[in-house]
């Protein structure tokens, strides 16, 4: 029988309150999540102070846990209020913070020395002896960062003892190691360093030689130009066995600022399989369905990133910017009576009568449904659902779970 230290926490992205409610919802056991200030996520939405209470609140009532980030780089003018918001945070009941800064780590330790501190995958934790400073320093767990390999992480965790590990096993990847980059900075002048990243890896660029300026060198690969720092998105889901006999703590999905959609579906894939080895690892198969999901929301293509060691040609995408987009996310399920069998749905894209949809409840099953009737919040007969966060009420014979994400299947 394998062996297996203990089932791994899957940690979600919650980019604001919706976000973390559905990540709960398809099975996350903690999400991470940034106040307004101090984040390196400027964009995501992020949480008021009042609304990160209720969020902290909520989560815990579930028994599921919330970790905020605290991970810009910081500056000494940034002290100034660090101190109360760190107080605030354990004032509230964090479960952790998730920091960067060494500067950061010592004054936590000062004033709030009974607060966890997570380190972020910003301080590009690589080797056991860095791991073995930061548990000395007082971190509990290290976000490590993602060029590790496989074996480099397994031999770091047999190394560092009483040091809880996470690791990134889904979403998009930096062109930077580790997410230290200085382009969206020079380029826009917005320090993604400090939660303000404008993504310019993703952007379109021709090659110029100084003395021949405006003259374009004939290197791009189609007519709007090369790609050469785009980066396939992270997939690790058929390495799950592997990574839970490795003794990883906590499995971590990227994507703050991507769709409640992106957050359901990929922590729903990801909590089947896990659940799925941890039952019965003798006897565990992957599920293709598990990577089906996956293809059904918006991504680049998927790779293993440096688990296996770097493929210097299979990580970029130099012929494209953009995503895999197959099936449209059109709404979620608010409820549904019984009584008149019917569904209460909020609209988040335009669908009409005669599409083909299917729901994905958040015990991970799937109904197929084309639709047939549909009424608007007058209950008056309508063709299509074209304005954003709509009120629909649909005929269903059959109950929906509350909280189903709705998708329109493809012709």
């Amino acid at each position: 029988m394998n062996k297996i230290i203990k089932k791994p926490e899957l940690l979600a992205p919650g980019g604001n309150m919706e976000k973390m409610k559905i990540a709960f919802q398809y099975g996350a056991d903690a999400v991470y999540a940034a106040g307004t200030r101090f984040g390196l996520r400027a964009y995501a939405g992020n949480f008021t102070e009042t609304e990160l209470q209720e969020a902290i609140e909520y989560a815990h009532n579930l028994g599921k846990k919330v970790y905020v980030t605290v991970n810009i780089f910081t500056r000494d003018h940034d002290y100034e209020h660090l101190p109360e918001y760190i107080l605030h945070l354990k004032k509230i009941q964090a479960d952790a913070v998730i920091v960067s800064d060494p500067g950061l780590v010592y004054m936590i330790r000062k004033h709030v020395p009974d607060m966890e501190i997570h380190l972020s995958t910003q301080a590009n934790t690589t080797n056991s002896y860095a791991a073995q400073f930061w548990a000395e320093s007082g971190v509990k767990r290290i976000i490590l960062a993602r060029e590790l390999t496989g074996s480099e992480t397994r031999e770091m965790i047999v190394r560092v003892k009483d040091m809880d590990i996470e690791m990134f096993v889904h979403g998009a990847m930096c062109m930077s190691y580790s997410g230290r980059c200085l382009l969206s900075n020079y380029l826009a002048n917005r320090d993604s360093n400090r939660g303000m990243c404008t993504q310019p890896c993703r952007w379109k660029y021709h090659l110029t030689e100084e003395q021949r300026p405006g003259e374009y060198m004939p290197v791009f690969e189609d007519q709007h130009g090369t790609y050469i720092f785009n980066s396939k998105d992270l997939c690790l889901i058929r390495q799950i066995p592997e990574i839970i006999q490795m003794g990883v703590t906590s499995l971590k999905i990227e994507g703050r600022m991507k769709s409640a959609h992106y957050v359901g579906t990929v922590t729903s894939a990801y909590r089947q399989a896990i659940d799925a080895y941890c039952k019965d690892p003798d006897n565990y198969e992957f599920d293709p369905m598990w990577m089906e999901m996956l293809e059904r929301i918006s991504h680049r293509p998927y790779y293993t990133g440096f688990f296996y060691g770097m493929d210097p040609k299979g990580g970029q995408i130099h012929s494209s910017s953009t995503y895999v987009k197959e099936y449209d996310f059109i709404g979620l399920v608010m409820g549904y009576d019984s009584d008149k069998k019917t569904l209460k749905i909020e609209q988040r894209n335009k669908f009409s009568k005669g599409d083909e949809i299917e729901f994905h409840q958040p015990d991970g099953t799937l109904i197929h449904h084309e639709v047939k009737v549909m009424y608007n919040e007058n209950m008056e007969r309508v063709e299509s659902a074209p304005h954003p966060q709509m009120t629909v009420y649909m005929p269903m014979d059959k109950p929906v779970q509350k909280g189903s994400m709705i998708r329109k299947i493809p012709v």
